[in-house]
């Protein structure tokens, strides 16, 4: 045992309570992000009687690690009294919180070393269980209360920074699909910026492109602003949509507004990745960080198969930027034809690709399919003058975006700092 760490044994006892007289209803379960959330098991005809009640500031984590991975799944409970888990799970509680506070304890938990060990100890032929046992002689620094309180509190103001920074670039994001909408769907863009009255000319459209009076024009407009269709703009009837849009708009093939380059993908297996700084991205989510990259740029992501679809009926993206690996899952996009990346981005998040996803087991979005899928393409210099309204929003996404990155390193950082902890 190493200077100063203790045994985690010496510190915490099973609990085993159970739903018995129904008084507890909320059900979670535990991510591998070491998050308590919504449960998605199928309850239906469940007996919660022999459901484990968990209280605030206890433990439970899912013994079984041979399908999450790297990871263990594990969480503190801190936003509830109580709430139910399965009974498959392992539930405990720190017998002494003035020697070892919880939420140090769970900063420990969130170490890659940590799920490292748990998986190395894990043990079972159908199975791998990490058990009470090899819990109970996890090792860790246990310096004193006042250090413990101090690391949590660091550590605690960086995420609080992190979840501000989130909720920012959720408003703004949010922002631009909203504009997004009163100009494409309800047709309320600027009457004076219509095809019309300036053409599409190439003359035109660089007109507006350079035209940064025109975007500061714009953006001080208001959404409730007299648009093009509630001022009389004429519009014409769609036999493909069934609708009416703009003079001037027509239906196309979203294979007309992007550029695709799944081409210069490169497949590489997790064993042959080196780590390193650059961005690994899969169909749904940043996977790891490796020694390389194949692109340069900011580009949207969208899930060629596996996770491709959301509830509502829209792909999965990601909008990234910057050095980045790209699997073989992802179709790697960019705008063109009046399209920028942060206008395709916006339109690909309103678009149902519902009836162009394939496959049985695993959903698939082919290039054939998502080339010819029909969209409402817009005259180009009522595009590009919404280009100039968003852009700065995504420029400030960006921005506080890359602040988050170094704050995410901040906190490996911390949490790194704690195997070197002294009372």
């Amino acid at each position: 045992m190493q200077r100063n760490y203790k045994r985690l044994g010496d510190f915490i006892r099973l609990v085993d309570e159970r739903n018995r007289k129904l008084e507890v209803t909320t059900l979670l379960g535990v991510s591998v992000s070491k998050h308590f959330m919504p449960s998605i098991a199928n309850t239906f005809g469940t007996d919660f009687t022999k459901y484990k009640i968990v209280k605030r500031n206890q433990f439970t984590y899912i013994s079984d690690t041979s399908r999450r991975g790297e990871k263990i799944g594990l969480a503190l409970l801190e936003n509830y009294d109580e709430v139910l888990v399965s009974q498959a799970y392992t539930v405990f509680k720190i017998t002494d919180e003035s020697r070892l506070l919880p939420q140090y304890l769970m900063l420990w938990f969130k170490r890659p070393e940590f799920d490292r060990f748990a998986r190395f100890k894990s043990h079972g032929s159908v199975r791998e269980i990490f058990d009470w046992e090899e819990m109970c002689n996890v090792e860790l620094p246990v310096p004193s209360i006042e250090k413990q309180r101090e690391m949590v509190t660091e550590y605690q103001a960086v995420e609080d920074r992190i979840r501000l920074n989130n909720a920012l670039c959720q408003k703004l994001e949010d922002t631009a699909q909203t504009l997004y909408r009163h100009w494409f769907e309800d047709f309320e863009f600027p009457h004076s910026r219509h095809c019309e009255e300036r053409g599409t000319s190439d003359e035109a459209i660089l007109h507006v492109a350079e035209s940064q009076s025109s975007y500061n024009k714009i953006a001080a407009l208001p959404l409730a602003m007299t648009g093009y269709k509630s001022s009389g703009g004429k519009m014409v009837h769609s036999e493909e949509l069934g609708k009416d849009i703009p003079e001037g708009w027509r239906v196309g093939k979203l294979g007309e507004v992007i550029l695709n380059f799944d081409s210069q993908r490169k497949p590489i297996t997790s064993s042959d990745r080196i780590k390193g700084k650059y961005p690994y991205y899969g169909a749904a989510a940043l996977m790891d960080y490796v020694k390389d990259y194949i692109y340069d740029g900011t580009y949207i992501l969208l899930g060629e198969d596996g996770s491709v679809i959301n509830s509502d009926g829209s792909p999965v993206l990601q909008y990234v930027w910057g050095k980045i690996w790209v699997n073989n899952h992802a179709h790697v996009l960019k705008g063109t034809n009046g399209y920028d990346d942060n206008s395709l981005y916006l339109l690909l998040r309103q678009t149902n690709v519902s009836e162009i996803v394939t496959g049985g087991v695993q959903a698939k979005i082919n290039q054939t399919n998502l080339n010819n899928l029909k969209i409402l393409i817009p005259c180009k210099n009522v595009l590009l003058e919404f280009n100039l309204v968003i852009n700065p929003l995504f420029e400030k996404i960006k921005k506080v975006k890359t602040q988050t990155q170094k704050l995410e390193e901040l906190k490996s950082l911390l949490l790194g700092k704690m195997a070197v902890a002294e009372a």
